[in-house]
C-alpha cells in the first residue's frame, strides 16, 4: 500500500516538474521585437527603426551586425491600410514613414561566402557585386504592398513589396556593394559601389526563396553628388535592373514577411517578428 501510494505521489511529481520544464523552455525562447501597428489611428506608435529593419538579418544568409550611430532617434509607423478584393483574391497597401535623425547599418559577414569561394578566388577569380550592407540614413516615406487569395476562407499571403520611394520622396535605403578578389596574399574587397533601392519584394515560392531588388541608382562610392554624377548613377539604376538578378534569402525570413504582410491585412495592433538567430549583435556606432 505504502509503496504503491509513494510510486503514485512520485508519477505525479515527474509529471509536474515535466510540464515546469516545458513552460520555462517555451516562456524562455527567444522572440524577435513586436512592431506595434496604429494605422493612422488613436495614439501614435513609433517603433525603432532596428526593429522595423529587423527582417534584414532574418532574411540573411550570413551573420549580420546592426550599427546605429550615438543618439539615433530614427523610427517607423504605419499610418494608413486600403484594402480591396473581389472575393477571390486581395490586394492592399500600408503607407509608413520614416522619421527622426541618424543612421543605421546592417553589415554582413562574408566568412561563409569567402569559404564556399576560395578555391576560385585563389584561382584569380573574383566575386562581383557582393551584398555588404543595407542602410537606412534619412527621413523617408513608403508604402508596403501586399497582394493574395482568399483560400476556404483564409487569407494566403503571396506577395509583399516593401516600396521607399513613395510620395515623390527619394529612397533613404541604400545598399553598398562590393567586388570580392584575393590580392597580395589576402582577401581584399574592391571596387565599392552604392545603390539606392526602391522596393524590397518577397513572393511565396516552392524553390529557393529569393528577394527581388529595384533600384534607383547606381554609381561608385567614391562619386561626388553633383547633378550630372546623380543623373548617370540614375541611368546605371535603371539598366542594373535589368540584369540584376533576385538575391537567396532564407526560407523563415521569407515567411516572416509573408506573416507581416498577412498582419497588416487583418489590421492586427502588433506584430511580432521570430527570433533572428544570423543577428550578431549591435552596436552604438556606425562603421
Amino acid at each position: 500500500m505504502h509503496l504503491c501510494l509513494t510510486q503514485t505521489i512520485a508519477r505525479r511529481f515527474a509529471v509536474i516538474a515535466f510540464f515546469l520544464v516545458a513552460i520555462n523552455l517555451f516562456a524562455a525562447a527567444p522572440i524577435g521585437p513586436t512592431l506595434q501597428l496604429d494605422y493612422g489611428h488613436g495614439k501614435a506608435h513609433d517603433n525603432p527603426i532596428s526593429d522595423f529593419m529587423y527582417f534584414v538579418p532574418l532574411i540573411s544568409p550570413e551573420t549580420v551586425t546592426v550599427y546605429t550611430n550615438v543618439g539615433n532617434t530614427q523610427c517607423a509607423r504605419v499610418l494608413s491600410l486600403d484594402c480591396q478584393t473581389n472575393g477571390q483574391t486581395f490586394s492592399a497597401t500600408c503607407k509608413f514613414e520614416f522619421t527622426g535623425t541618424g543612421s543605421q547599418q546592417n553589415v554582413f559577414d562574408h566568412e561563409h561566402k569567402i569559404l564556399q569561394s576560395e578555391k576560385d578566388l585563389l584561382a584569380g577569380g573574383t566575386c562581383k557585386h557582393q551584398l555588404c550592407s543595407i542602410n537606412v540614413a534619412a527621413l523617408g516615406n513608403g508604402t508596403i504592398e501586399i497582394e493574395g487569395a482568399l483560400t476556404n476562407g483564409q487569407l494566403v499571403v503571396n506577395l509583399v513589396r516593401l516600396r521607399f520611394d513613395s510620395r515623390d520622396h527619394p529612397s533613404p535605403v541604400t545598399i553598398d556593394l562590393q567586388d570580392m578578389i584575393y590580392r597580395n596574399g589576402a582577401i581584399q574587397f574592391e571596387n565599392e559601389m552604392v545603390a539606392r533601392v526602391n522596393s524590397l519584394t518577397f513572393r511565396r515560392s516552392t524553390d529557393t526563396p529569393k528577394m527581388e531588388i529595384s533600384l534607383a541608382s547606381l554609381k561608385s562610392k567614391a562619386a561626388g553628388d553633383s547633378s550630372w554624377q546623380n543623373f548617370f548613377g540614375s541611368l546605371k539604376g535603371l539598366t542594373a535592373n535589368l540584369f540584376l538578378p533576385p538575391l537567396k534569402v532564407e526560407p523563415e525570413g521569407q515567411q516572416a514577411m509573408l506573416d507581416f504582410g498577412r498582419a497588416l491585412v487583418l489590421e492586427k495592433s502588433t506584430f511580432t517578428f521570430p527570433h533572428a538567430t544570423r543577428l550578431k549583435g549591435s552596436a552604438s556606432t556606425v562603421p
